[in-house]
Protein backbone atom coordinates (compact mmCIF):
# COMPACT_ATOMS: atom_id res chain seq x y z
CA UNK A 1 0.00 0.00 0.00
CA UNK A 2 1.29 3.21 -0.84
CA UNK A 3 0.16 7.34 -0.90
CA UNK A 4 0.23 9.47 -3.70
CA UNK A 5 -0.87 12.75 -4.74
CA UNK A 6 -3.20 13.13 -7.53
CA UNK A 7 -4.03 16.40 -9.01
CA UNK A 8 -7.71 17.28 -10.49
CA UNK A 9 -8.10 17.11 -13.90
CA UNK A 10 -10.50 19.89 -13.71
CA UNK A 11 -7.95 22.48 -12.40
CA UNK A 12 -5.11 21.76 -15.11
CA UNK A 13 -6.96 24.44 -17.33
CA UNK A 14 -9.80 26.01 -17.00
CA UNK A 15 -10.24 26.22 -21.05
CA UNK A 16 -10.42 23.00 -21.37
CA UNK A 17 -12.09 21.49 -18.18
CA UNK A 18 -15.19 22.86 -16.78
CA UNK A 19 -16.58 22.26 -13.82
CA UNK A 20 -19.55 23.20 -11.55
CA UNK A 21 -18.38 25.02 -8.56
CA UNK A 22 -20.84 22.36 -6.55
CA UNK A 23 -18.74 19.81 -8.19
CA UNK A 24 -15.17 21.43 -7.54
CA UNK A 25 -11.92 19.39 -6.46
CA UNK A 26 -9.55 20.39 -4.22
CA UNK A 27 -6.23 21.01 -5.90
CA UNK A 28 -4.30 18.30 -4.56
CA UNK A 29 -5.95 14.81 -2.74
CA UNK A 30 -4.31 12.29 -0.93
CA UNK A 31 -4.51 9.33 -2.55
CA UNK A 32 -3.81 5.36 -1.41
CA UNK A 33 -3.18 3.08 -3.65
CA UNK A 34 -2.94 -0.68 -3.26
CA UNK A 35 -3.50 -4.43 -5.29
CA UNK A 36 -5.34 -6.85 -4.09
CA UNK A 37 -6.28 -10.42 -5.72
CA UNK A 38 -10.34 -11.47 -5.13
CA UNK A 39 -10.91 -14.73 -4.86
CA UNK A 40 -13.63 -16.08 -7.61
CA UNK A 41 -16.22 -18.58 -7.47
CA UNK A 42 -14.85 -19.68 -10.73
CA UNK A 43 -12.07 -21.79 -11.82
CA UNK A 44 -12.09 -21.46 -15.48
CA UNK A 45 -8.16 -23.27 -15.80
CA UNK A 46 -9.10 -26.37 -13.90
CA UNK A 47 -6.40 -26.23 -12.06
CA UNK A 48 -8.82 -26.72 -8.73
CA UNK A 49 -8.08 -23.34 -6.93
CA UNK A 50 -10.56 -20.53 -7.83
CA UNK A 51 -9.64 -17.69 -10.00
CA UNK A 52 -8.04 -14.63 -8.25
CA UNK A 53 -9.20 -11.40 -9.94
CA UNK A 54 -6.67 -8.96 -9.69
CA UNK A 55 -7.38 -5.33 -9.03
CA UNK A 56 -5.39 -2.11 -8.57
CA UNK A 57 -7.28 0.84 -5.84
CA UNK A 58 -6.40 4.55 -6.01
CA UNK A 59 -8.63 5.42 -3.08
CA UNK A 60 -8.81 9.22 -1.07
CA UNK A 61 -6.38 8.79 1.84
CA UNK A 62 -9.45 10.53 4.01
CA UNK A 63 -11.85 8.70 6.40
CA UNK A 64 -15.42 7.44 5.66
CA UNK A 65 -16.58 5.23 2.46
CA UNK A 66 -16.49 6.60 -0.94
CA UNK A 67 -18.07 4.82 -3.95
CA UNK A 68 -16.18 3.17 -7.07
CA UNK A 69 -15.50 4.14 -10.49
CA UNK A 70 -14.01 1.01 -12.09
CA UNK A 71 -12.63 0.42 -15.50
CA UNK A 72 -12.60 -3.69 -16.21
CA UNK A 73 -10.25 -4.61 -18.85
CA UNK A 74 -8.45 -8.18 -20.83
CA UNK A 75 -5.91 -5.48 -21.80
CA UNK A 76 -3.94 -4.45 -18.66
CA UNK A 77 -1.48 -6.86 -19.05
CA UNK A 78 -0.58 -5.96 -23.38
CA UNK A 79 1.47 -3.62 -24.91
CA UNK A 80 2.94 -0.25 -22.91
CA UNK A 81 1.04 -1.03 -20.20
CA UNK A 82 2.61 -4.49 -19.04
CA UNK A 83 4.77 -4.53 -15.66
CA UNK A 84 7.41 -6.64 -14.58
CA UNK A 85 5.97 -6.67 -10.90
CA UNK A 86 3.22 -8.74 -9.76
CA UNK A 87 2.01 -6.76 -6.88
CA UNK A 88 2.27 -3.34 -7.53
CA UNK A 89 -0.22 -1.00 -9.16
CA UNK A 90 0.44 -0.38 -12.98
CA UNK A 91 0.33 3.11 -12.74
CA UNK A 92 -3.84 4.13 -13.75
CA UNK A 93 -3.05 5.10 -16.77
CA UNK A 94 -6.36 6.32 -18.11
CA UNK A 95 -7.79 10.09 -17.14
CA UNK A 96 -10.13 8.45 -14.07
CA UNK A 97 -7.92 8.43 -11.30
CA UNK A 98 -6.84 12.14 -11.87
CA UNK A 99 -10.25 13.41 -11.84
CA UNK A 100 -12.56 11.09 -10.02
CA UNK A 101 -9.71 10.82 -7.08
CA UNK A 102 -10.05 14.19 -5.41
CA UNK A 103 -13.50 14.32 -5.64
CA UNK A 104 -14.24 11.59 -3.21
CA UNK A 105 -14.38 8.23 -5.21
CA UNK A 106 -12.16 5.10 -5.33
CA UNK A 107 -10.38 4.49 -8.65
CA UNK A 108 -10.64 0.32 -9.15
CA UNK A 109 -8.96 -0.86 -12.26
CA UNK A 110 -9.82 -5.19 -12.74
CA UNK A 111 -7.85 -7.39 -14.57
CA UNK A 112 -10.40 -9.92 -16.65
CA UNK A 113 -9.60 -13.89 -15.66
CA UNK A 114 -6.52 -14.96 -17.38
CA UNK A 115 -5.03 -11.79 -18.47
CA UNK A 116 -2.60 -10.07 -16.71
CA UNK A 117 -1.71 -10.88 -12.99
CA UNK A 118 -5.40 -12.70 -12.69
CA UNK A 119 -5.17 -16.47 -13.09
CA UNK A 120 -7.87 -18.38 -14.58
CA UNK A 121 -8.83 -18.62 -18.53
CA UNK A 122 -9.95 -15.69 -20.41
CA UNK A 123 -13.68 -16.84 -22.58
CA UNK A 124 -14.45 -13.59 -24.83
CA UNK A 125 -17.74 -12.68 -23.89
CA UNK A 126 -18.62 -15.88 -21.76
CA UNK A 127 -19.50 -16.33 -18.52
CA UNK A 128 -16.28 -16.53 -16.65
CA UNK A 129 -16.20 -12.36 -17.76
CA UNK A 130 -19.11 -11.64 -16.03
CA UNK A 131 -17.75 -14.44 -13.20
CA UNK A 132 -14.37 -12.06 -12.81
CA UNK A 133 -16.49 -8.71 -12.63
CA UNK A 134 -18.79 -10.08 -9.85
CA UNK A 135 -16.05 -11.44 -7.72
CA UNK A 136 -14.65 -7.57 -7.41
CA UNK A 137 -17.86 -6.02 -7.10
CA UNK A 138 -18.85 -8.48 -4.53
CA UNK A 139 -15.93 -7.91 -2.54
CA UNK A 140 -16.10 -3.72 -2.66
CA UNK A 141 -19.97 -5.34 -1.48
CA UNK A 142 -18.33 -6.84 1.30
CA UNK A 143 -19.52 -10.45 -0.51
CA UNK A 144 -16.18 -12.27 -1.16
CA UNK A 145 -12.62 -12.13 0.39
CA UNK A 146 -9.10 -10.47 -1.16
CA UNK A 147 -5.86 -10.69 -0.62
CA UNK A 148 -2.73 -8.77 -0.70
CA UNK A 149 0.43 -10.25 -2.59
CA UNK A 150 1.85 -11.32 0.93
CA UNK A 151 -1.20 -13.11 1.84
CA UNK A 152 -3.10 -10.70 4.17
CA UNK A 153 -6.99 -10.39 3.69
CA UNK A 154 -7.90 -7.27 1.89
CA UNK A 155 -10.85 -5.66 3.28
CA UNK A 156 -12.78 -2.86 1.30
CA UNK A 157 -14.01 -1.74 4.72
CA UNK A 158 -13.55 1.94 2.59
CA UNK A 159 -16.21 1.08 0.40
CA UNK A 160 -19.88 2.53 -0.03
CA UNK A 161 -20.37 -0.64 -2.28
CA UNK A 162 -21.59 1.50 -4.92
CA UNK A 163 -19.94 1.12 -8.32
CA UNK A 164 -19.92 3.02 -11.65
CA UNK A 165 -18.54 0.75 -14.54
CA UNK A 166 -16.96 2.63 -17.93
CA UNK A 167 -14.67 1.66 -20.31
CA UNK A 168 -14.03 1.44 -24.65
CA UNK A 169 -14.43 -1.51 -26.76
CA UNK A 170 -14.47 -4.35 -24.71
CA UNK A 171 -13.65 -2.40 -21.64
CA UNK A 172 -17.53 -1.20 -22.02
CA UNK A 173 -18.61 -4.36 -23.36
CA UNK A 174 -17.78 -5.96 -19.27
CA UNK A 175 -19.64 -2.95 -17.74
CA UNK A 176 -23.02 -4.74 -20.36
CA UNK A 177 -21.97 -8.24 -18.93
CA UNK A 178 -22.39 -6.86 -15.52
CA UNK A 179 -25.76 -4.70 -15.64
CA UNK A 180 -27.16 -8.01 -17.61
CA UNK A 181 -26.39 -10.13 -15.09
CA UNK A 182 -28.16 -7.33 -12.36
CA UNK A 183 -24.95 -7.60 -10.22
CA UNK A 184 -25.71 -6.24 -7.30
CA UNK A 185 -23.83 -3.10 -6.24
CA UNK A 186 -23.09 -1.86 -10.15
CA UNK A 187 -25.59 0.91 -10.09
CA UNK A 188 -24.62 2.98 -13.58
CA UNK A 189 -22.69 1.58 -16.72
CA UNK A 190 -21.36 3.93 -19.13
CA UNK A 191 -20.23 1.19 -21.99
CA UNK A 192 -18.52 2.97 -24.72
CA UNK A 193 -18.28 1.55 -28.28
CA UNK A 194 -19.29 -1.51 -26.41
CA UNK A 195 -20.21 -4.96 -27.19
CA UNK A 196 -23.78 -6.18 -26.38
CA UNK A 197 -24.35 -9.36 -28.43
CA UNK A 198 -20.82 -11.09 -29.04
CA UNK A 199 -22.65 -12.76 -32.05
CA UNK A 200 -23.04 -9.62 -34.18
CA UNK A 201 -19.72 -9.19 -33.06
CA UNK A 202 -18.71 -12.22 -35.17
CA UNK A 203 -21.78 -12.56 -37.54
CA UNK A 204 -24.40 -10.07 -39.35
CA UNK A 205 -27.57 -12.62 -39.49
CA UNK A 206 -26.51 -15.90 -40.41
CA UNK A 207 -23.13 -15.07 -42.03
CA UNK A 208 -19.72 -13.81 -40.85
CA UNK A 209 -18.24 -10.62 -40.83
CA UNK A 210 -15.14 -10.51 -43.00
CA UNK A 211 -12.06 -10.62 -40.52
CA UNK A 212 -13.77 -12.47 -37.47
CA UNK A 213 -15.52 -15.44 -39.83
CA UNK A 214 -13.26 -18.11 -38.41
CA UNK A 215 -12.08 -19.30 -34.69
CA UNK A 216 -12.67 -15.42 -33.55
CA UNK A 217 -13.29 -16.13 -30.03
CA UNK A 218 -10.18 -18.83 -29.42
CA UNK A 219 -8.38 -15.93 -31.32
CA UNK A 220 -9.23 -13.30 -29.14
CA UNK A 221 -8.98 -15.23 -26.02
CA UNK A 222 -4.97 -16.36 -27.04
CA UNK A 223 -4.32 -12.30 -27.76
CA UNK A 224 -5.53 -11.23 -24.40
CA UNK A 225 -4.52 -14.44 -21.86
CA UNK A 226 -1.53 -13.64 -20.01
CA UNK A 227 1.81 -14.71 -20.37
CA UNK A 228 1.57 -17.60 -17.23
CA UNK A 229 -2.20 -18.64 -18.10
CA UNK A 230 -1.23 -19.09 -21.87
CA UNK A 231 -0.27 -23.17 -22.00
CA UNK A 232 -2.40 -24.19 -18.95
CA UNK A 233 -5.26 -22.14 -21.19
CA UNK A 234 -4.92 -24.22 -24.42
CA UNK A 235 -8.06 -26.72 -23.63
CA UNK A 236 -10.10 -23.66 -23.15
CA UNK A 237 -9.60 -22.27 -26.28
CA UNK A 238 -9.58 -25.26 -28.28
CA UNK A 239 -12.82 -25.73 -26.75
CA UNK A 240 -13.92 -22.32 -28.15
CA UNK A 241 -12.96 -22.81 -31.68
CA UNK A 242 -14.60 -26.31 -31.38
CA UNK A 243 -18.11 -24.53 -29.83
CA UNK A 244 -18.17 -21.70 -32.12
CA UNK A 245 -20.22 -22.98 -34.96
CA UNK A 246 -17.86 -21.21 -37.47
CA UNK A 247 -19.60 -24.39 -39.94
CA UNK A 248 -23.26 -22.52 -40.28
CA UNK A 249 -22.32 -18.59 -38.75
CA UNK A 250 -25.79 -19.60 -36.61
CA UNK A 251 -27.15 -18.49 -33.46
CA UNK A 252 -26.25 -20.91 -31.30
CA UNK A 253 -26.27 -21.74 -27.21
CA UNK A 254 -22.48 -20.75 -27.48
CA UNK A 255 -23.90 -17.48 -28.51
CA UNK A 256 -26.32 -17.16 -26.81
CA UNK A 257 -24.18 -17.26 -23.49
CA UNK A 258 -22.85 -14.35 -24.68
CA UNK A 259 -25.62 -12.22 -25.86
CA UNK A 260 -26.76 -9.46 -22.99
CA UNK A 261 -29.66 -7.83 -24.54
CA UNK A 262 -31.76 -10.62 -22.68
CA UNK A 263 -30.96 -9.46 -19.53
CA UNK A 264 -32.47 -5.76 -20.38
CA UNK A 265 -35.59 -7.46 -18.89
CA UNK A 266 -33.30 -7.76 -15.13
CA UNK A 267 -31.24 -4.83 -15.70
CA UNK A 268 -31.13 -1.97 -12.46
CA UNK A 269 -28.59 -0.01 -13.36
CA UNK A 270 -28.09 3.08 -15.37
CA UNK A 271 -26.93 3.02 -18.32
CA UNK A 272 -24.83 5.75 -20.70
CA UNK A 273 -24.58 4.41 -24.49
CA UNK A 274 -21.41 6.41 -25.99
CA UNK A 275 -21.12 4.68 -29.99
CA UNK A 276 -19.74 6.10 -33.35
CA UNK A 277 -22.12 6.17 -36.05
CA UNK A 278 -19.25 5.05 -38.60
CA UNK A 279 -17.57 2.37 -36.06
CA UNK A 280 -17.49 -1.04 -38.48
CA UNK A 281 -15.19 -2.31 -35.70
CA UNK A 282 -18.15 -2.94 -32.83
CA UNK A 283 -20.84 -1.98 -35.32
CA UNK A 284 -23.86 0.46 -34.79
CA UNK A 285 -26.06 -2.69 -34.09
CA UNK A 286 -24.58 -3.22 -31.03
CA UNK A 287 -25.60 -0.13 -29.35
CA UNK A 288 -28.95 0.08 -31.34
CA UNK A 289 -30.78 -2.81 -30.55
CA UNK A 290 -29.03 -2.95 -26.83
CA UNK A 291 -30.94 0.74 -26.46
CA UNK A 292 -34.15 -0.43 -27.76
CA UNK A 293 -34.08 -3.84 -25.31
CA UNK A 294 -33.13 -0.77 -22.74
CA UNK A 295 -35.97 1.95 -23.71
CA UNK A 296 -38.33 -1.15 -23.76
CA UNK A 297 -38.26 -1.73 -20.30
CA UNK A 298 -37.95 1.68 -19.05
CA UNK A 299 -34.18 1.46 -17.78
CA UNK A 300 -32.44 5.32 -16.72
CA UNK A 301 -30.05 5.78 -20.04
CA UNK A 302 -28.65 8.87 -21.96
CA UNK A 303 -26.96 8.38 -25.37
CA UNK A 304 -24.39 10.17 -27.53
CA UNK A 305 -23.57 9.04 -30.87
CA UNK A 306 -20.87 10.52 -32.68
CA UNK A 307 -19.28 10.63 -36.04
CA UNK A 308 -16.88 8.76 -35.57
CA UNK A 309 -15.39 5.17 -35.67
CA UNK A 310 -13.76 3.16 -32.72
CA UNK A 311 -13.23 5.93 -30.88
CA UNK A 312 -13.45 7.83 -27.01
CA UNK A 313 -14.77 10.92 -26.28
CA UNK A 314 -12.55 12.18 -24.22
CA UNK A 315 -10.43 12.32 -27.80
CA UNK A 316 -12.88 15.11 -29.56
CA UNK A 317 -15.37 16.48 -26.96
CA UNK A 318 -13.47 16.49 -24.10
CA UNK A 319 -14.49 19.26 -20.87
CA UNK A 320 -18.38 18.45 -22.10
CA UNK A 321 -16.98 14.45 -21.54
CA UNK A 322 -15.61 15.07 -18.66
CA UNK A 323 -18.69 17.69 -17.63
CA UNK A 324 -21.24 14.99 -17.81
CA UNK A 325 -19.41 12.21 -16.43
CA UNK A 326 -18.74 14.41 -13.02
CA UNK A 327 -22.17 14.82 -13.02
CA UNK A 328 -23.71 11.63 -13.98
CA UNK A 329 -21.65 9.59 -11.42
CA UNK A 330 -22.33 11.89 -8.54
CA UNK A 331 -25.88 11.26 -9.42
CA UNK A 332 -25.48 7.40 -9.32
CA UNK A 333 -23.08 7.27 -6.87
CA UNK A 334 -23.56 9.51 -4.50
CA UNK A 335 -27.33 10.12 -4.67
CA UNK A 336 -26.78 14.07 -5.88
CA UNK A 337 -29.56 16.15 -7.06
CA UNK A 338 -27.80 17.63 -9.88
CA UNK A 339 -30.32 17.75 -12.93
CA UNK A 340 -27.86 15.47 -14.91
CA UNK A 341 -31.42 13.35 -15.88
CA UNK A 342 -32.91 16.61 -17.01
CA UNK A 343 -30.90 17.13 -19.45
CA UNK A 344 -31.83 16.10 -22.80
CA UNK A 345 -31.43 11.95 -23.13
CA UNK A 346 -29.75 12.01 -26.43
CA UNK A 347 -26.42 13.91 -27.99
CA UNK A 348 -26.12 13.83 -31.78
CA UNK A 349 -23.20 14.96 -33.73
CA UNK A 350 -23.44 16.45 -37.19
CA UNK A 351 -21.44 15.94 -40.35
CA UNK A 352 -19.69 19.37 -39.74
CA UNK A 353 -18.26 18.23 -35.70
CA UNK A 354 -21.28 20.12 -34.21
CA UNK A 355 -23.97 18.78 -31.75
CA UNK A 356 -27.58 18.80 -31.38
CA UNK A 357 -29.78 17.27 -28.58
CA UNK A 358 -32.75 15.29 -29.13
CA UNK A 359 -34.99 14.50 -25.87
CA UNK A 360 -34.82 10.75 -26.69
CA UNK A 361 -33.65 8.71 -29.40
CA UNK A 362 -35.18 7.81 -31.80
CA UNK A 363 -36.02 11.01 -32.06
CA UNK A 364 -39.49 12.33 -30.67
CA UNK A 365 -42.03 11.75 -33.53
CA UNK A 366 -40.11 9.18 -35.28
CA UNK A 367 -42.19 6.79 -37.59
CA UNK A 368 -41.72 3.81 -39.60
CA UNK A 369 -42.41 4.91 -43.87
CA UNK A 370 -42.30 1.92 -46.52
CA UNK A 371 -40.78 2.42 -49.77
CA UNK A 372 -41.55 0.10 -52.38
CA UNK A 373 -38.86 -0.98 -55.18
CA UNK A 374 -39.85 -0.11 -58.28
CA UNK A 375 -38.98 -0.36 -62.09
CA UNK A 376 -36.59 2.13 -63.95
CA UNK A 377 -38.01 5.79 -63.45
CA UNK A 378 -36.36 9.55 -63.55
CA UNK A 379 -33.60 8.34 -65.35
CA UNK A 380 -33.02 5.94 -62.19
CA UNK A 381 -32.52 2.73 -63.03
CA UNK A 382 -34.71 1.10 -60.43
CA UNK A 383 -37.21 3.34 -58.37
CA UNK A 384 -38.64 3.72 -54.50
CA UNK A 385 -42.05 5.04 -54.27
CA UNK A 386 -44.29 5.33 -51.42
CA UNK A 387 -46.94 2.91 -53.04
CA UNK A 388 -46.25 -0.29 -54.83
CA UNK A 389 -45.81 0.62 -58.49
CA UNK A 390 -45.16 -1.97 -60.99
CA UNK A 391 -44.06 -5.35 -61.02
CA UNK A 392 -41.97 -8.05 -62.63
CA UNK A 393 -38.10 -8.32 -61.65
CA UNK A 394 -35.25 -7.32 -62.04
CA UNK A 395 -32.15 -9.79 -62.37
CA UNK A 396 -29.24 -9.59 -59.84
CA UNK A 397 -25.99 -11.67 -60.10
CA UNK A 398 -22.92 -12.10 -57.85
CA UNK A 399 -21.15 -8.48 -57.57
CA UNK A 400 -17.67 -10.19 -58.78
CA UNK A 401 -16.12 -8.27 -56.04
CA UNK A 402 -16.84 -4.86 -56.74
CA UNK A 403 -15.98 -2.06 -54.32
CA UNK A 404 -18.42 -0.46 -52.34
CA UNK A 405 -17.49 2.51 -53.94
CA UNK A 406 -18.39 0.88 -57.10
CA UNK A 407 -21.68 -0.34 -56.18
CA UNK A 408 -23.04 3.04 -55.01
CA UNK A 409 -21.61 4.55 -58.28
CA UNK A 410 -24.03 5.13 -61.11
CA UNK A 411 -27.15 4.32 -60.06
CA UNK A 412 -28.86 5.48 -63.26
CA UNK A 413 -27.40 2.65 -64.96
CA UNK A 414 -28.31 -0.95 -65.05
CA UNK A 415 -26.17 -3.65 -64.00
CA UNK A 416 -26.77 -7.53 -63.04
CA UNK A 417 -23.73 -6.99 -60.08
CA UNK A 418 -25.95 -4.69 -58.20
CA UNK A 419 -29.45 -3.23 -58.03
CA UNK A 420 -30.38 0.60 -57.17
CA UNK A 421 -33.11 1.62 -56.55
CA UNK A 422 -33.29 5.52 -55.78
CA UNK A 423 -35.93 8.12 -54.72
CA UNK A 424 -36.97 11.38 -56.79
CA UNK A 425 -35.09 14.36 -55.17
CA UNK A 426 -36.67 15.10 -51.43
CA UNK A 427 -38.24 18.26 -51.69
CA UNK A 428 -37.39 18.71 -48.08
CA UNK A 429 -34.85 17.24 -45.81
CA UNK A 430 -35.85 13.60 -43.97
CA UNK A 431 -34.49 12.88 -40.38
CA UNK A 432 -33.42 9.00 -40.58
CA UNK A 433 -33.70 8.44 -36.81
CA UNK A 434 -33.43 3.81 -35.64
CA UNK A 435 -32.95 0.93 -37.80
CA UNK A 436 -33.59 0.23 -41.34
CA UNK A 437 -35.16 -3.51 -42.36
CA UNK A 438 -35.82 -4.47 -45.97
CA UNK A 439 -38.22 -7.21 -47.31
CA UNK A 440 -36.82 -8.65 -50.92
CA UNK A 441 -39.26 -11.28 -52.41
CA UNK A 442 -36.56 -13.20 -54.51
CA UNK A 443 -36.64 -16.48 -56.92
CA UNK A 444 -33.28 -17.57 -56.68
CA UNK A 445 -30.85 -20.37 -58.75
CA UNK A 446 -29.28 -21.66 -55.40
CA UNK A 447 -30.47 -22.55 -51.94
CA UNK A 448 -27.92 -20.50 -50.37
CA UNK A 449 -27.69 -16.66 -51.06
CA UNK A 450 -26.01 -14.11 -48.82
CA UNK A 451 -27.77 -10.39 -49.46
CA UNK A 452 -25.94 -7.14 -48.31
CA UNK A 453 -28.21 -4.02 -48.66
CA UNK A 454 -26.56 -0.26 -48.41
CA UNK A 455 -28.67 2.60 -47.80
CA UNK A 456 -27.39 5.47 -49.27
CA UNK A 457 -27.68 9.24 -49.45
CA UNK A 458 -27.45 10.78 -53.46
CA UNK A 459 -26.23 13.87 -53.35
CA UNK A 460 -23.31 15.62 -53.69
CA UNK A 461 -21.39 16.71 -49.79
CA UNK A 462 -17.96 16.86 -48.10
CA UNK A 463 -17.61 13.43 -45.94
CA UNK A 464 -15.83 13.54 -43.26
CA UNK A 465 -13.21 10.24 -42.55
CA UNK A 466 -12.14 10.01 -39.19
CA UNK A 467 -8.97 8.23 -37.97
CA UNK A 468 -9.84 5.59 -34.60
CA UNK A 469 -8.09 3.38 -32.92
CA UNK A 470 -7.38 -0.10 -31.89
CA UNK A 471 -9.01 -1.04 -28.93
CA UNK A 472 -5.74 -1.73 -27.19
CA UNK A 473 -5.03 1.51 -28.00
CA UNK A 474 -8.07 3.03 -26.64
CA UNK A 475 -7.18 1.18 -23.30
CA UNK A 476 -3.63 1.66 -22.67
CA UNK A 477 -2.81 4.84 -24.17
CA UNK A 478 -1.39 7.45 -21.71
CA UNK A 479 -3.56 9.77 -20.19
CA UNK A 480 -1.94 12.04 -17.87
CA UNK A 481 -2.66 15.52 -16.44
CA UNK A 482 -0.27 16.71 -19.30
CA UNK A 483 -1.76 15.05 -22.58
CA UNK A 484 -5.56 16.41 -21.10
CA UNK A 485 -3.60 20.00 -20.95
CA UNK A 486 -1.93 19.41 -24.32
CA UNK A 487 -4.08 17.13 -26.41
CA UNK A 488 -1.83 14.10 -26.77
CA UNK A 489 -2.37 10.63 -25.84
CA UNK A 490 -5.65 9.84 -25.14
CA UNK A 491 -6.69 13.12 -25.31
CA UNK A 492 -5.47 13.53 -29.01
CA UNK A 493 -8.03 14.44 -31.23
CA UNK A 494 -8.46 11.85 -34.52
CA UNK A 495 -7.25 13.47 -37.42
CA UNK A 496 -10.12 14.32 -40.01
CA UNK A 497 -9.73 14.14 -43.71
CA UNK A 498 -12.76 15.77 -46.26
CA UNK A 499 -13.72 13.96 -49.43
CA UNK A 500 -15.90 15.12 -51.85
CA UNK A 501 -18.73 12.68 -52.40
CA UNK A 502 -21.85 12.14 -54.65
CA UNK A 503 -23.01 8.99 -52.65
CA UNK A 504 -22.83 9.07 -49.02
CA UNK A 505 -23.25 5.04 -47.27
CA UNK A 506 -25.45 5.61 -44.56
CA UNK A 507 -25.91 2.27 -43.31
CA UNK A 508 -25.75 -1.59 -44.42
CA UNK A 509 -26.70 -4.96 -43.15
CA UNK A 510 -26.69 -8.37 -44.50
CA UNK A 511 -28.10 -12.01 -44.23
CA UNK A 512 -27.86 -15.27 -45.23
CA UNK A 513 -31.16 -16.05 -47.06
CA UNK A 514 -30.73 -19.60 -45.38
CA UNK A 515 -31.37 -17.76 -41.79
CA UNK A 516 -34.05 -16.17 -43.14
CA UNK A 517 -36.74 -17.59 -40.77
CA UNK A 518 -34.05 -18.72 -38.06
CA UNK A 519 -30.77 -17.38 -37.13
CA UNK A 520 -30.97 -20.42 -35.10
CA UNK A 521 -30.85 -22.36 -38.18
CA UNK A 522 -31.14 -22.92 -41.86
CA UNK A 523 -34.29 -23.17 -44.51
CA UNK A 524 -32.83 -23.37 -48.19
CA UNK A 525 -34.36 -21.14 -50.55
CA UNK A 526 -36.29 -22.45 -52.83
CA UNK A 527 -34.93 -23.07 -56.54
CA UNK A 528 -36.54 -23.22 -59.82
CA UNK A 529 -38.64 -20.52 -60.05
CA UNK A 530 -40.78 -20.51 -56.20
CA UNK A 531 -40.19 -16.88 -54.53
CA UNK A 532 -39.48 -16.39 -50.75
CA UNK A 533 -39.26 -13.28 -48.55
CA UNK A 534 -36.47 -12.23 -46.87
CA UNK A 535 -36.10 -10.13 -44.44
CA UNK A 536 -33.38 -8.43 -42.72
CA UNK A 537 -31.61 -5.08 -40.68
CA UNK A 538 -29.47 -2.81 -41.08
CA UNK A 539 -27.50 -1.14 -38.47
CA UNK A 540 -29.34 1.60 -36.39
CA UNK A 541 -28.29 5.12 -38.16
CA UNK A 542 -29.23 9.07 -37.01
CA UNK A 543 -28.65 10.93 -40.15
CA UNK A 544 -30.34 14.11 -42.07
CA UNK A 545 -30.68 13.86 -46.03
CA UNK A 546 -31.07 17.04 -47.26
CA UNK A 547 -33.63 18.50 -49.68
CA UNK A 548 -32.57 17.85 -53.17
CA UNK A 549 -30.42 14.18 -52.85
CA UNK A 550 -31.83 11.41 -53.19
CA UNK A 551 -32.45 8.32 -50.70
CA UNK A 552 -31.02 4.94 -52.29
CA UNK A 553 -31.10 1.18 -51.93
CA UNK A 554 -28.18 -0.87 -53.53
CA UNK A 555 -28.73 -4.50 -53.35
CA UNK A 556 -26.13 -6.82 -54.10
CA UNK A 557 -24.65 -10.73 -53.08
CA UNK A 558 -21.47 -11.75 -51.98
CA UNK A 559 -20.10 -8.55 -50.61
CA UNK A 560 -16.61 -10.25 -49.95
CA UNK A 561 -14.76 -7.12 -48.28
CA UNK A 562 -17.76 -6.86 -45.61
CA UNK A 563 -18.79 -10.43 -45.14
CA UNK A 564 -17.37 -13.90 -45.75
CA UNK A 565 -17.53 -15.38 -49.05
CA UNK A 566 -20.54 -18.16 -49.64
CA UNK A 567 -19.19 -21.02 -51.72
CA UNK A 568 -22.29 -22.29 -52.06
CA UNK A 569 -23.78 -19.07 -54.13
CA UNK A 570 -21.21 -18.89 -56.84
CA UNK A 571 -23.21 -18.58 -60.26
CA UNK A 572 -26.34 -17.22 -58.37
CA UNK A 573 -28.71 -15.17 -60.14
CA UNK A 574 -31.98 -13.73 -58.03
CA UNK A 575 -35.26 -12.99 -59.66
CA UNK A 576 -35.83 -10.13 -57.04
CA UNK A 577 -39.90 -8.53 -57.76
CA UNK A 578 -41.10 -5.31 -57.56
CA UNK A 579 -43.93 -4.07 -55.83
CA UNK A 580 -43.47 -6.18 -53.01
CA UNK A 581 -40.00 -6.10 -51.85
CA UNK A 582 -39.44 -2.79 -50.09
CA UNK A 583 -37.56 -0.61 -47.37
CA UNK A 584 -39.20 0.49 -44.17
CA UNK A 585 -36.62 3.68 -43.27
CA UNK A 586 -37.91 5.03 -39.61
CA UNK A 587 -38.56 8.83 -40.38
CA UNK A 588 -38.84 11.83 -38.41
CA UNK A 589 -42.36 13.20 -39.62
CA UNK A 590 -43.18 9.76 -41.22
CA UNK A 591 -42.89 11.03 -44.12
CA UNK A 592 -40.30 11.26 -47.24
CA UNK A 593 -41.07 13.11 -50.12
Amino acid sequence: MRRVYVVAAALLTAATIHTPASNAAPEAAAAITETVYVESTIDSDADGKPDRIAADVMRPDTPGRVPIVMEASPYYGLGGAAASSAALPRGFGRWYDEYFVPRGYAVVEMEMQGTSRSTGCPTSGGPEDTASVRAVVDWLNGRAKAFYADGREAVASWSTGNVGMLGVSYNGTLPNAAAAANIPGVKTIVPIAAISSWYEYARDQGIGYKGWESNYPSFLAGYVVSAAQKARCKPVFDKLAAQDGDESWDYTSFWKTRDYRPGAQNTTASVFVVHGQADWNVKPSQFGRWWKELADRGVPRKIWLHRGGHLDPISFRQAEWQRVMGLWMDHWLKGANNGIMNEPMADVQKPDGSWEQAASWPRPDTKNTTLYFGPASGGMSGSLTTTAAGSGTQRLANNANISEASMMANPETATSGRLAYVTAPLTKAARLSGEVSLTVRVASNRASVPLTALLVDYGPSTQAVLSERSPLQLSTEVCGKNDLRDRTGCARPPDVSLQAVTATMLTKGSIDAKNRLSLESATALPTGGTTADVTWKLHARDALIPAGHRIGIVLVTNHNAYIASDTAASGVALDVSLGASKVVLPIVGGTVG
